[in-house]
């Protein structure tokens, strides 16, 4: 996919730098740039864009009302904010922002927003949630989609990805609750898996197991019926398919 992105900074400095840097990226076809959230807003009303890359404390508007804005627009473009703080994840987090990166931008963490931004606009992530997490006192977002299990730990929860794991300040039990319509199915007190990553049932002597990316999870007596109805509910035709 080719992208179109705007980049909007009050530091000329800060534009210039992740506007080279984006210019870079083979997938980036065009970069345009504003000084300020107004001058965005007004460069919008006349160019089409498939993201935008903001800074957020600026003069004015701030990258966050910016966000506000565009989010009432009918298909807005993907968000992503690039911040020397990380005490706006939270609120980024609840205008569905594509990422949050933290200056300056390492070129491993810029590649990967444009990767977000890019399956944003194929349709991988549509209707996707992005969970803040911190990893080493930096908050990142991960696709929910990226979630091949839950793991309880006490009131917390630990989320396990192909790129390792991330601990969320979420009971699983909460996560049961919000990700059942997204394919998380409860498969031990502290397990819950997506089904879209299951690559196996196994049963033996009696005890139950699922493959899933690899690793196998016990599953629970308790919750061994449940998921094998949930399983061939979506075999059949017409059935919820997987992923």
């Amino acid at each position: 996919m080719s992208l179109r992105i705007l980049v909007i900074d009050d530091e000329q400095p800060a534009l210039d730098e992740l506007a080279f840097l984006l210019g870079r990226d083979p997938r980036v076809t065009g970069v345009l740039t504003a000084g300020s959230a107004a001058e965005a807003l007004a460069v919008l009303q006349d160019q089409q864009v498939d993201a935008v890359f903001t800074d957020i404390a600026m003069p004015g508007l701030t990258g966050l009302d910016l966000a506000r804005a565009l989010s009432r627009r009918r298909t807005p473009p993907a968000v992503v904010f690039v911040t020397a703080h990380d005490e706006h994840a939270v609120a980024a987090f609840d205008l569905d922002a594509v990422d949050y990166l933290l200056k300056p931008v390492r070129d491993d963490r810029l590649a990967e927003a444009v990767r977000r931004v890019d399956a944003a606009g194929a349709g991988v992530a549509d209707g996707e949630e992005s969970i803040p997490v911190e990893l080493g006192g930096v908050t990142r977002f991960v696709a929910r989609s990226d979630v091949r299990y839950a793991e309880a730990q006490g009131d917390y929860a630990r989320l396990h990805t192909a790129e390792g794991s991330h601990l969320l300040r979420t009971p699983l039990s909460t996560l049961e609750e919000d990700w059942h319509d997204a394919g998380f199915v409860r498969i031990h007190r502290s397990l819950l898996v997506s089904l879209a990553y299951v690559d196996e049932v196994r049963v033996e002597g009696g005890r139950c197991s699922v493959l899933v990316d690899g690793t196998e999870l016990t599953v629970s007596r308790r919750h061994t019926r449940e998921l094998r109805d949930v399983l061939v509910r979506q075999a059949r035709p017409g059935g919820t398919p997987r992923g």
